[in-house]
């Protein structure tokens, strides 16, 4: 179970949490009444005096034994994840948890009521209580199969009928012709959004030439750290997607000054023009980085220590966002796992894509220690949590943190080397020496899959196939191509005269305290 420091009482905890005893309440009077209209119809309560009697017992039973039986209940509601989401509050076995908590809930009254009131204990009404544990049972379990079915079958059928109205449907994707966003532009047009983008075009029009003719789509070339174009791409959105960043330890590492300006400083900025302009749903591009290293299998609750620059802006960011959040204004984080795979904007300066490639081409595999634990996902199913999350209901995701991957793909990276070997197993595989990078963690994704219903469709394997395909047809012929890696693009293009912002070097200093 998580635990229970870190999670935050939130409105939305509240009605889920007055929904439950409004059920137990009226299950249980339900019950008071069936269970006395059977002794009237059934067993001969013949006089008014005894019936009034039998009414004053079972209303004496309420009131002493009502609010107790839900004081408890809520207990085990709340240790089982009902208001949290815990871990074991799972979707495919969500009844089988409800019904767990109810029983345990039912028993723990029982016994409480042996024990300190015992002298009473022959007076309880037994059928009653028996009908009102099956009865908020059947409720409890009723309603979270209504809520579900509302919101995965009706709630997305009404608003096909209506095309959308009341939904949020402009959408402003900040970065979005790049690695992540290239991927993740064509699933929103797909989903009937009007897609907003704002990116510099650093590496061209290329990974999103194809969708720039739909009449849903909408580019603004411009800078994201630059007031004057935040302000011209937020007018009339509903949602903000910020995927823009300096993304990577070695891209990061080549300017301290231009990564705390691009990754933090305009975040703060783009959050605050959003919550100035009513803009309620913001999701954040994160790294599973923020975890630095552990042994530990980690989830949103763990504790987080990056041991580089980018993590550390990132989780700078993370702080900074949920911070603002209030009624109006609920960021979603979103920890991207090691991305791979192919989108329009492609990378080969990540190790699965970077391994398949000098194995195919080079006939050589080269991994640096090995040892290191790192969790992988698709760069499409990456983008799929992102439209996943921009399409769930603000109550489930707003100021919330999600991993994105899944737990089948933790890997070392001598694994990922294994896998590419098997691939392409004319290559030689070297692991030597110790890696620089200290960075080694396994991550728990259950939280995404529970509350969302996620689940990846790629596997590293089928990433490594698409690589050597592309290899293979011609699509990539050169690897090492500056457009393919952030760093060495960097490097190029170089990184001076960038604007700076004091507070944010400031945060940092502070974080690294913690």
């Amino acid at each position: 179970m998580q635990s229970l420091t870190n999670a935050r009482f939130t409105p939305g905890m509240a009605v889920r949490m007055f929904a439950d005893v409004a059920i137990l309440q009226l299950a249980l009077i339900a019950a008071m009444g069936l269970r006395l209209f059977v002794l009237v119809a059934f067993q001969g309560v013949d006089t008014k005096s005894e019936l009034t009697e039998r009414f004053w017992h079972y209303l004496t039973f309420y009131t002493q034994s009502a609010w107790p039986l839900t004081a408890i209940c809520l207990a085990f509601f709340y240790m089982f994840g009902f208001y949290t989401y815990g871990r074991y509050y799972q979707g495919r076995y969500k009844a089988l948890v409800v019904f767990q908590a109810v029983t345990l809930g039912y028993i723990t009254f029982g016994f409480v009521s042996f024990f300190f009131r015992a002298d009473s204990l022959d007076q309880f009404p037994r059928g009653a209580l028996l009908l009102a544990y099956v009865f908020s049972v059947l409720s409890l379990v009723g309603a979270r199969v209504w809520t579900r079915m509302w919101e995965q079958i009706v709630r997305p059928e009404n608003e096909a009928v209506s095309g959308g109205q009341g939904a949020d449907r402009h959408v402003l994707v900040i970065g979005g012709a790049g690695y992540i966003g290239s991927a993740l532009v064509p699933k929103l047009l797909d989903r009937g959004y009007h897609v907003r983008l704002l990116d510099a075009l650093l590496f061209g029009n290329e990974p999103i030439a194809e969708f720039v003719d739909h009449p849903n789509f909408e580019i603004i070339e411009g800078d994201f750290r630059h007031v004057e174009n935040v302000v011209e791409a937020m007018q009339n959105v509903d949602s903000v997607v910020h995927l823009g960043a300096i993304v990577g330890d070695p891209a990061c590492n080549l300017d301290e000054n231009l990564t705390i300006d691009v990754n933090l400083s305009a975040t703060r900025m783009i959050a605050e023009l959003a919550k100035s302009a009513g803009v309620s749903r913001f999701i954040f591009a994160s790294t599973c980085s923020v975890y630095g290293a552990c042994d530990d299998v980690l989830d949103e609750y763990s504790i987080v220590k990056p041991v580089s620059l980018y993590g550390n802006t990132k989780l700078a960011s993370e702080r900074v966002l949920l911070s603002m959040a209030n009624d109006r204004f609920a960021p979603t984080i979103v920890r991207f796992a090691t991305i791979y795979g192919f989108s329009g904007r492609t990378r080969f300066d990540l190790v699965v894509n970077l391994l398949t490639a000098k194995a195919k081409i080079e006939g050589e595999i080269t991994v640096f220690g090995g040892d290191q634990w790192r969790p992988f996902v698709h760069v499409d199913d990456a983008a799929a949590a992102v439209a996943l999350t921009l399409d769930a209901p603000l109550t489930l995701v707003g100021s919330e943190i999600f991993n994105v991957g899944s737990n089948e793909q933790n890997h070392t990276i001598g694994q990922i080397g294994e896998m590419v070997q098997q691939h392409v197993f004319e290559a030689k595989l070297t692991v030597t020496g110790n890696d620089d990078d200290v960075r080694n963690y396994r991550v728990d994704f259950s939280k995404i899959r529970n509350r969302l219903n996620y689940s990846p469709n790629w596997t590293v394997d089928q990433g490594i196939e698409q690589v050597l395909e592309a290899i293979a047809t011609g699509a990539v012929t050169n690897y090492q191509d500056i457009r393919y890696s952030n760093v060495a693009f960097l490097r190029q293009e170089g990184t001076d005269a960038f604007q700076r912002d004091n507070w944010a070097r400031e945060l940092l200093q502070d974080l690294s305290k913690d």
